[in-house]
């Protein structure tokens, strides 16, 4: 009877305690620590360097186009060709009267000259001699204004030719050759500066004080990515921020100056912009999917020695790349979960079944 009452016993014992649980297979990483960049991530505008609208200086008709569309031109390569055919008239008319009026002139300082002796001599009168020199200046001055047009008429010749006032890449052809085109008013091409280009970005007035600290002292490098190409950032500096804050937005805009000497950026284009502002040394980093969102905020698990997890609450202070940099809850060299956390609770045993290598950043 004893052997059957300490049989019912043990089995009573042991439905009554709980199963133990078996281990969570979890992936983990070590807490890294080392110096992080401190970033601002926003997206951005491509603009040309500087952009040109062609108009001719004279009227007429264009009789030759220098170049094709999107031709890259070099600065004072020429353009197009007004017919000049005109104005090459108009310089021999004012080259005649030049002439004209310079023989005329000299006719009359000859006369000056010899009234003059006559007058010392007292031949003649102070009203004839008066007449005479003032007829002499005025003809010397009309010499002036006939040496202008002269100029001005030769100057109408060279406006015929047109040129590139900077190195850049030409748009569309907008007057076809044949056409008639009006002084100062029919727009014939507009070029763009490419080497160099820049990257409008606007970033939260909260962010400019910081920057236009560290940019007064030294120049902030700007990494802008092109779409499908992020692996290959290019990189710029700083060089231009706004004179004001947009109070409708609360935005500054900022420029970054990039060489472009593969032409990958292009005006126009959006582009996403990481600018450098500084530096944060002792930086405490776990992987970005370490980190998890509770309803007390945001948190990890934390494996102990004895292969159980513990959740700890966590402040984060930025994303860098495919980490996180924390301001509190974890210390350099502990373990975290990053996948595996949907089936833990604290305390619960756990089994690492991959360990990714903790250093890397991602980027």
């Amino acid at each position: 009877m004893s052997l059957l009452t300490s049989a019912c016993q043990q089995k009573a014992t042991q439905a009554a305690a709980p199963a133990k649980r078996p281990p969570v297979p979890v992936t983990v990483a070590t807490v890294t620590q080392r110096t992080i960049p401190i970033q601002i991530k926003t997206i951005g505008n491509v603009e040309a360097y500087a952009t040109i609208t062609v108009k001719s200086q004279v009227a007429g008709q264009l009789v030759k186009v220098f170049f094709s569309e999107g031709d890259y031109v070099k600065k004072g390569q020429q353009l197009f060709q007004i017919d000049s055919r005109t104005f090459q008239e108009q310089v021999k008319q004012a080259e005649g009267n030049l002439a004209r009026d310079a023989a005329n002139a000299a006719n009359a300082m000859a006369d000056a000259r010899r009234y003059a002796e006559l007058f010392k001599a007292g031949v003649v009168a102070r009203q004839e001699y008066e007449l005479k020199q003032a007829a002499a200046k005025a003809l010397e001055a009309s010499l002036g204004a006939d040496r202008a047009a002269v100029d001005n008429a030769r100057l109408m010749v060279d406006y015929c030719a047109i040129y590139s006032p900077i190195d850049g890449r030409t748009g569309n052809l907008l007057v076809k050759q044949g056409n008639l085109v009006k002084e100062n008013d029919t727009a014939l091409v507009s070029i763009n500066q490419i080497h160099p280009i820049y990257v409008a970005f606007s970033v939260p007035q909260n962010d400019f004080q910081e920057i236009n600290r560290r940019y007064a002292n030294t120049r902030l490098p700007v990494d802008a990515l092109v779409n499908g190409q992020e692996g290959r950032p290019i990189r710029g500096t700083l060089t231009f921020a706004d004179n004001a804050v947009d109070p409708t937005t609360g935005t500054i805009k900022l420029k970054g100056t990039f060489e472009n000497g593969d032409n990958r950026l292009w005006p126009g284009l959006f582009v996403n912009v990481v600018l450098t502002v500084s530096q944060q040394t002792n930086a405490i980093l776990v992987p970005s999917q370490a980190v998890q969102t509770g309803q007390n905020g945001q948190f990890v698990f934390v494996v102990k020695p004895d292969m159980t997890v513990e959740m700890r609450t966590v402040t984060v202070a930025r994303a860098v790349g495919n980490e996180i940099a924390l301001a509190s809850g974890v210390s350099p060299g502990e373990t975290v979960v990053t996948d595996g956390q949907s089936r833990l609770v604290p305390k619960a045993p756990v089994q690492v079944v991959k360990t990714p290598n903790a250093g890397a950043d991602g980027q």
